[in-house]
């Protein structure tokens, strides 16, 4: 992890900045950043939509077993 937070420091940041920029060239990185945009975006929505999911099916089944919360064993 210290080798991680190492890399990402500001000269490191130009450096790969530059290198982007010679590999892809000035006209491909909006594209690009479009792209990956693009796909921030869906995996936020299908991340949400899962979260949903999971929260409405909780829901439903608390609403089940509301119901059937009272104790109906009598001891004998």
């Amino acid at each position: 992890m210290l080798l991680l937070n190492s890399l990402f420091t500001g000269p490191h940041m130009i450096w790969l900045l530059l290198i982007v920029v010679v590999l892809f060239g000035g006209k491909k990185i909006p594209e690009l950043a479009k792209g990956l945009g693009k796909g921030i975006r869906e995996f936020n929505e299908a991340k949400d939509g899962i979260k949903s999911e999971i929260e409405s099916g909780i829901k439903d089944k608390e609403k089940v077993q509301s119901p059937n919360t009272t104790n109906t064993t009598t001891n004998a």
